[in-house]
């Protein structure tokens, strides 16, 4: 190595040492807390009341460190089996979203832990409490008939169970619940098979009473349409007998007041064939004579 290159070498590794120096220096001064978190410090491993909401800060190099606390919403999916009221067993899937309050983090953090601390510690245990406890209230149908009625029950009851182991540790409102899902109700087979016929009667009833209302309905229309069809035929008799009574009445007046109609209409049904007469009296069919008097005469031209 020439002497140049010795005297290089010789200013540039302070230099390096120098840089890393410094950057290490700076790193254990500056943090960056990721954005969803807060940041708790620990000085020298005590935990310090004040969190540092995200973005850059600066701390005590070498002395302090932080921790990364998640306070995003977050969801604990929980699978509980529990007796019913009516003794059915029954499995409920359960979902609940829940986040950590940041103002609080750094207690959290001290008396409880992390994120997936607090929720297999807390969350967890308390959301199959819960579960099993409500479920015990309700009969099997009913957990399915009053389903969301089921679900606010569960999510006050969580709530309380949290508010209460929460409140004995002063860390009363460090954790929010946003919301609670069933999931699915899993009964057992014998339940599942007497739900599936009382279902498969409860249509066959409702489908027989659907064709006795149809049957009723259309009896009730074919007796009010043989009852509109005696009405029109008793009508358009009555109307028919007045009309020959009427045109009676009218004829037999006519009569009256005119006789030689009859002997009119007589002559005009007559042929023209005269009667042969046997026997030494006979009766004339006409009286010619008589109707010819009765006949006013035609004056002469």
């Amino acid at each position: 190595m020439d002497p140049m290159s010795s005297n290089l070498a010789k200013f540039l590794a302070p230099l390096v040492i120098l840089l890393v120096a410094a950057f290490a220096l700076l790193s254990s001064m500056t943090v960056i807390v990721e954005s969803g978190h807060v940041g708790v410090v620990r000085t020298l491993g005590a935990v310090q009341p004040e969190a540092l909401p995200e973005g850059f800060h600066f701390k005590k190099p070498f002395i302090d460190q932080v921790e990364q606390m998640d306070i995003r919403l977050t969801a604990s999916r929980e699978e509980s089996t529990a007796a019913s009221k009516d003794l059915q067993t029954v499995t409920t899937q359960v979902t609940t979203q829940f986040s950590l309050n940041g103002a609080l983090a750094p207690q959290i953090y001290q008396k409880v832990g992390t994120l997936p601390k607090v929720a297999t510690t807390l969350v967890q245990p308390a959301i199959q409490e819960c579960v099993k406890g409500v479920t015990a209230k309700f009969t099997a149908e009913e957990l399915v008939t009053k389903r969301e009625f089921v679900k606010q029950q569960i999510q006050e009851a969580l709530m309380n169970f949290l508010n209460n182991t929460l409140r004995e540790k002063e860390l009363l409102n460090s954790i929010n619940i946003a919301n609670l899902a069933i999931t699915d109700f899993n009964f057992s087979d014998e339940f599942n098979r007497a739900i599936e016929a009382k279902v498969k009667a409860e249509q066959m009833a409702l489908q027989a009473k659907n064709e006795k209302i149809m049957r009723v309905t259309q009896a009730e229309a074919a007796a009010e349409e043989r009852k509109l069809s005696a009405s029109a035929e008793a009508f358009s008799t009555e109307v028919q007998s007045k009309a020959r009574a009427d045109a009676i009445q009218r004829e037999s007046a006519a009569l009256q007041q005119s006789p030689q109609i009859i002997r009119l209409r007589a002559i005009e049904k007559w042929d023209g064939t005269l009667p042969r007469i046997t026997g030494q009296s006979a009766v004339p069919f006409l009286n010619i004579e008589e109707f010819s008097r009765d006949t006013p005469q035609s004056p002469a031209p």
